[in-house]
């Protein structure tokens, strides 16, 4: 593989992938100010102008902010690649850390450095989105030692997670021979389905609480509902998400008998009881239309093309130099290979995605329709449509940026296919 057509290929994507991503920013930017003032006739009397106008806004506000943080991260992308940042990394460790930390020491310290870097040029754009966008709207509910705490962490959990991995993958890509992608895809499948497992009383309780359901009618209505559906959980728990944010939410978490359901408070203080329990019936329809279980497979699948991929380009020279990168000599470039992938995979992923999306869509159409028939499809209705005013989702987006980026049915689409008309 010659390096000259590594860099043109990975150039072209990101220049298009760029451009396709300005175009279609500009297009929702356009669309959703040009319908800032008019309420949509389906939505009349049930959605305030003064709601729908703060919808637009925060919608105009974010896709803004998000034209500058996509530019800012395609700056970066270069400068890791083309413009040497990672060779400059990758040269300073080796020489200063190789000889007392061996190749494994030096390869987790690339790993490790190049996370923290690419954290802190991150930071900024995290804190202007919640303490700025978020808080400009009244989302916003952490203070800045929250958000600082939740950041230290983060980083905590992440290198504790993080490190072991890395070290495991590392070693299989140097003593596993040719087909080290193979295990290595093994051993990150494993990853996860151990994760899964621990996340809901390993590490979600370090960042949330979590505390039983106490309400003992909405208890018992949800309870029927699940034994309605052959659907076992855990527990029912719910999580303080009104410390950091005024958003709304509900979810399963976990897998096999550790599996719980989690109600945020700000869900449970905004919904009637039958609108939870048609919230729910809604993630049920997830589990029994085997989502949950496809897209995992879809995941695990592409995971290993993906690293069957990554296992022949670790061994072209021209993949390396191609992106910036001289390799190493005398050292392993195990580390540089996963690193470099990552960078430049995005860019050419990024035109398959709208795939992904319209697949997510159909999912979601498919849950609304189990809910309506396991519970009241009117609450259904009147549910999603507080939830779209709370969260102030924007009711007009630009039908080609909800095609290519939207996993939800635009609120219009997805209430006027329940059967049941929108309840006030």
């Amino acid at each position: 593989m010659h390096s000259l057509v590594v860099t043109a290929a990975f150039a072209a994507a990101l220049l298009l992938s760029l451009a396709l991503k300005f175009w279609l920013a500009t297009r929702q930017v356009r669309h959703v100010a040009r319908h800032r003032d008019a309420v949509p006739a389906a939505f009349v009397g049930t959605v305030t102008p003064e709601a729908h106008r703060k919808a637009a806004d925060y919608t105009l506000a974010k896709s803004r902010f998000g034209l500058l943080s996509t530019a800012f991260s395609a700056v970066v992308l270069l400068g890791w690649t083309l413009l040497g940042g990672l060779d400059t990394l990758n040269l300073v460790l080796h020489d200063a850390l190789l000889p007392a930390w061996g190749t494994m020491g030096y390869q987790l310290a690339l790993l490790a450095a190049f996370a923290l870097i690419g954290g802190l040029l991150e930071l900024p754009f995290e804190w202007w989105s919640s303490f700025r966008i978020e808080q400009r709207f009244g989302f916003n509910r952490m203070t800045t030692g929250l958000w600082l705490a939740d950041q230290a962490k983060g980083v905590a959990v992440g290198a504790v997670i993080g490190l072991p991995l890395a070290a495991l993958i590392l070693w299989i890509m140097g003593a596993t021979g040719g087909l080290w992608w193979l295990w290595a895809w093994g051993a990150w499948v494993s990853f996860n389905l151990v994760l899964l497992v621990l996340y809901p009383t390993v590490i979600a309780p370090l960042f949330n609480k979590f505390e039983p359901l106490a309400d003992e009618a909405l208890k018992s209505r949800v309870q029927a509902l699940m034994q309605r559906c052959g659907f076992a959980a855990k527990g029912l728990f719910v999580m303080d998400g009104s410390r950091r944010s005024a958003h709304a939410n509900a979810y399963f978490t976990g897998l096999g008998a550790s599996k719980r359901v989690v109600f945020f408070d700000t869900l449970l203080s905004r919904l009637a009881p039958a609108e939870v329990e048609a919230v729910l019936a809604h993630e049920l329809g997830h589990f029994k239309r085997r989502h949950v279980i496809k897209r995992m497979a879809g995941i695990f699948g592409l995971s290993l093309a993906a690293l069957a991929l990554l296992g022949w380009l670790a061994g072209q020279p021209g993949f390396y130099m191609g992106l910036g990168v001289m390799p190493n000599l005398d050292a392993p470039n195990d580390a540089l290979a996963l690193l470099l992938f990552m960078l430049a995979l995005p860019p050419f992923t990024f035109f398959v995605s709208p795939l992904a999306a319209s697949l997510s869509r159909k999912h979601e159409f498919e849950a609304d329709a189990y809910a309506c028939a396991q519970a009241d499809g009117g609450a259904l209705a009147s549910a999603l449509l507080k939830l779209h005013e709370d969260n102030a989702s924007t009711l007009t987006p630009d039908p080609l940026y909800a095609r290519f980026y939207y996993s939800h049915p635009p609120a219009g689409e997805r209430l006027a296919a329940l059967p049941a008309p929108v309840a006030s």
